[in-house]
C-alpha cells in the first residue's frame, strides 16, 4: 500500500511524502512519469526500473524522474518512506540545467541534512524555495565519471543491501567479499565505482544518517547512541558526523528542534 502527503505546495514546485507499506520482489506495473523531480529516500530501501537503468534508492542513493519515462519498482524490504520533490520545467532548468540527468542521485550528508531542512520549511516559515533550490543544486548535478557505473552493479547493490540491513558480514570488508562470493579486491574496486564512495565510507554514511534521524527525533543521548550505531565512541561519532555534515550533533539538535 502507497500514501502520499503534500508538504509543501507552491506555484513552482510541490514536496511530497511517500510511504509504502508492501513488501514484494517483483517488479510492479510501469508507471509513466509526468514531470520533473527528484526522489531522496529517508527510510528504507527499495528498486527502481526505468528506461535500461535500475537504481537502489536508500538515504544514501536516491533517483531523478523526468517527465515520459517509465518507472517500475521493487520492495523487497517494505516499510520504506521518500520524499518526491516535483519541479515545474521553468524551475527545473532554470536550477538544474538543459543537460539529461542521470537516474542516480547521489547522496552525500550535507545533501541529506538540505532534504531534511526542506522538509521543515513548514514549521520554521523558511523559505521554501531557496531551501528547494540548494537541495536541488547539490543533489542533481552531472558527473563525468558515470560512464562506468552500471558495470558491477548488481555486486554494489548487493553490498548496500547487507549494509542497511545490518548483516553480520557486512562488518568488514574480507567478511563481505567472502559472503558474496568474490575477492576483497574485487568488491572494493567495483563498489567504489559503482556507488562513487569506499565501502568503509558508506558504512558510516549509513550509520550517519541513522544518527540524523535519531537526533531529529529528540534523542539527547549521544554516547548511547554512538553505542547502538557501532561507533567506537561519542568522540568517534562526532568526527564523523562534523565530516558527513559539516556539523557536530550538537549544532544539529538546535537546527533541527522545533
Amino acid at each position: 500500500m502507497r500514501t502520499s502527503r503534500t508538504v509543501v505546495e507552491t506555484p513552482d514546485f510541490s514536496v511530497h511524502l511517500v510511504s509504502c507499506t508492501a513488501r514484494h520482489r517483483t517488479w510492479s506495473t510501469p508507471e509513466q512519469g509526468g514531470s520533473y523531480g527528484v526522489v531522496l529516500v529517508r527510510r528504507g530501501m527499495f528498486g527502481v526500473r526505468s528506461d535500461g537503468h535500475r537504481v537502489v534508492a536508500d538515504p544514501t542513493m536516491g533517483y531523478v524522474q523526468t517527465p515520459g519515462g517509465e518507472y517500475a519498482f521493487a520492495h523487497p524490504a517494505g516499510g520504506d518512506v521518500c520524499t518526491f520533490v516535483l519541479v515545474r520545467p521553468s524551475l527545473w532548468h532554470a536550477v538544474v540545467g538543459d543537460e539529461p540527468p542521470h537516474p542516480p542521485v547521489a547522496v552525500d550528508g550535507r545533501v541529506e541534512l538540505a532534504h531534511r531542512l526542506l522538509l521543515r520549511t513548514a514549521h520554521d516559515a523558511a523559505d521554501p524555495a531557496e531551501r528547494l533550490v540548494h537541495t536541488l543544486a547539490a543533489a542533481v548535478r552531472p558527473r563525468a565519471d558515470r560512464r562506468n557505473r552500471d558495470r558491477g552493479g548488481g555486486l554494489a547493490d548487493r553490498a548496500r543491501e547487507a549494509i542497511v540491513a545490518d548483516d553480520p558480514d557486512s562488518v568488514d570488508l574480507v567478511r563481505l567479499a567472502r559472503a558474496l562470493g568474490v575477492s576483497p579486491s574485487h568488491l572494493s574496486r567495483t563498489f567504489r565505482r559503482h556507488v562513487g564512495m569506499t565501502i568503509s565510507r558508506y558504512r558510516n554514511r549509513v550509520r550517519v544518517s541513522r544518527a540524523l534521524a535519531c537526533i531529529e527525533e529528540g534523542e539527547r543521548d549521544l554516547a548511547g547512541l554512538a553505542t547502538a550505531l557501532g561507533f567506537a565512541d561519542q568522540a568517534h561519532l562526532t568526527r564523523t558526523m562534523r565530516a558527513e555534515l559539516g556539523r557536530p550533533p550538537g549544532h544539529l539538535r538546535r537546527l533541527l528542534s522545533e
